[in-house]
């Protein structure tokens, strides 16, 4: 660990947040979630929006920083916010849009993390094993989520204790900002996983099938029409493995059955990057992101259609949202699609 005398008062993607703020002021509407302590300096955790103010309104929120580590996470959702802010000055397609749906923006979640440079937040807990949910299954040695203790990765906290401030408050503006709506996405943004990029949905604690599969079946299919050449692996995370206290499955689990809420995660595989850079495996940051200005901007660049898709489905969910029979026909092909060698 850093000693405290080498640690900067602040770090790069926080201030980045803070002037994104001051300069979106006149459109967005910006809290804090809750204020972290570490080490003699205090975050804040914030949340931002801009859209309809109708609380029936499809929603759409972009979340970043779980993990300390993954920096690039949050810049993909930092530079979305540049964006709308540049464009919110001129662009009357993107008032038309706002006119309809709500658009949230949480690019650090984790910002005690993000400072000290560590996976964890400054507890030692890992945020994405933190809900009190067990999987049904195996799950991966440690990965998975352990209680040993935070003197190894993938720590849980001690069973009964109450979620950490940083989790509590991310599920505290889902459950009021999200799940009580007709529709609304939730994308969280990762890295490190694998040789591909990957958006999974619920669940990672169990096999079993979620509830609004053919939803999620349906979005699959207009984005790979719309953008046939997008090289996302689109699936559900059981597929590759289960873990315990996911704060994404513990969400959907708490939201009303008749509301369509589609968690996703973006999981960017950092094998892409290293392969180019090997000596980048020796290095803390550079496991989980790009470490070259170019390699930078051209992930940034990738996923702004993923993005700009949700924000146009959540818009437009009167033409694809799926009722009666049609839903139970893809509720067949996804499955089919999804689980035909799985016994489910």
């Amino acid at each position: 660990m850093q000693a405290l005398s080498f640690l900067p008062d602040s770090f790069e993607e926080y201030e980045d947040l803070k002037a994104l703020l001051e300069e979106g002021a006149p459109w967005f509407d910006t809290r804090s979630l809750a204020t972290v302590e570490v080490r003699g300096r205090r975050f804040d955790l914030y949340m931002t929006s801009v859209g309809s103010p109708d609380p029936q309104a499809p929603a759409v929120a972009f979340f970043g920083g779980i993990h300390g580590l993954e920096r690039i996470g949050s810049r993909l959702v930092l530079d979305y916010m540049r964006s709308l802010i540049s464009r919110l000055s001129w662009d009357d397609i993107l008032h038309q849009l706002l006119d309809s749906i709500r658009i949230y923006c949480c690019p650090i979640v984790n910002p005690g993390g993000m400072w000290l440079a560590t996976r964890a937040n400054p507890n030692g807990i890992d945020l994405m094993r933190n809900a009190p949910q067990d999987a049904d299954g195996h799950v991966p040695f440690l990965a998975g989520g352990q209680r040993l203790g935070s003197w190894l990765p993938w720590y849980r906290g001690h069973r009964g204790e109450p979620m950490e401030i940083e989790a509590a408050a991310l599920l505290r503006i889902v459950e009021e900002e999200l799940t009580q709506r007709p529709l609304s996405f939730a994308l969280d943004c990762h890295s490190g996983y694998g040789w591909g990029d990957s958006i999974w949905f619920p669940y990672a604690r169990t096999h079993q099938l979620m509830r609004h599969l053919p939803e999620m079946y349906v979005l699959k299919t207009m984005f790979e029409h719309a953008h046939p050449h997008h090289g996302y692996t689109f699936e559900p995370q059981s597929h590759q493995y289960l873990l315990h206290g996911d704060l994404w499955d513990f969400a959907y689990d708490r939201a009303p059955a008749q509301n369509a809420f589609l968690p996703l995660t973006l999981e960017l595989g950092s094998w892409l990057w290293i392969k180019k850079n090997p000596r980048q495996i020796f290095l803390r940051q550079g496991m989980f992101n790009p470490l070259l200005q170019h390699r930078t901007a051209r992930v940034l660049r990738r996923h702004a259609n993923l993005f700009e898709f949700l924000t146009r489905a959540a818009y437009s969910s009167s033409h694809w949202l799926p009722q009666g029979r049609s839903r139970q026909q893809l509720l067949h092909r996804a499955i089919e699609h999804w689980y035909r060698k799985s016994d489910v």
